[in-house]
């Protein structure tokens, strides 16, 4: 476990900018907080000691805001970034030096005892807000943007946007010796890719008609912004 731990806080500091010092780490980071307390959790589930892994598990939510059930098997070198709001599923499981973001959600489907949360393999990243519903397996090397919803697998070296979930496969995969994924900046716009495809092609075909005039006054510009006059804002 300790070595476990050691992973954890590792991965802390590689992934924050912001951490200092394993120092301030230790004392002052909630999501490092709820992974101790979790480590310790569910060696106790392991070992059939229930109750009062719960109890560590319901203790460690109201000082953390952060909710893991003791029975996930999350992997070494887990970051999880501000940790508010975050919740994980007894079923969940993650590879190792996955990171996942405030509001992160691994949730079930279904009324089902047995496998219903979803599986994480490595070097994850999970974006703010997500969720990740049922017993889904998210390839290696993947990342699931902001607020995304997922409830379908999600193959190795691909990206996740919108709701529900659109899968993206990367242009070009990752190594697994690349640093984290985390520029949110950079993750594919489907929707307005297929809203410009489609003003394309109502713009061809209005061009073909001899003597008509287009109506059509939005247009998004080279720079991503939509324009028309019948915006209001």
């Amino acid at each position: 476990m300790l070595a476990t731990l050691r992973r954890d806080l590792d991965a802390v500091l590689a992934r924050d900018p912001a951490a200092r010092s394993r120092l301030e780490v230790v004392l002052l980071y909630p999501g490092f907080h709820a992974l101790v307390m979790h480590r310790i959790a569910h060696a106790l589930w392991e070992r059939g000691y229930k109750f009062p892994a719960r109890t560590i598990s319901a203790l460690t939510r109201t000082w953390t805001n952060v909710d893991i059930h003791p029975g996930a098997n999350l992997g070494p070198g887990l970051f999880i970034d501000h940790a508010s709001g975050v919740v994980i599923g007894e079923t969940a499981e993650t590879g190792e030096d996955v990171t996942i973001f405030h509001g992160v959600t691994l949730g079930g489907r279904g009324f089902d005892r047995g496998k219903r949360h979803p599986t994480l393999g490595d070097r994850v990243t999970v974006g703010a807000g997500a969720k990740i519903l049922g017993p889904l397996f998210i390839g290696d090397d993947s990342r699931i943007g902001a607020n995304a919803v997922v409830v379908k697998p999600v193959p190795s070296n691909s990206v996740v946007v919108g709701i529900p979930g659109q899968v993206v496969a990367r242009s070009h995969p990752r190594s697994k010796f690349a640093k984290p994924d985390l520029d949110g900046s950079v993750l594919p716009d489907v929707l307005g890719a297929g809203l410009h495809t489609l003003q394309s092609r109502l713009d061809e075909l209005e061009a073909s008609l001899v003597g008509h005039v287009s109506l059509s006054g939005n247009r998004s510009g080279q720079d991503g912004s939509w324009r028309g006059e019948d915006f209001s804002i």
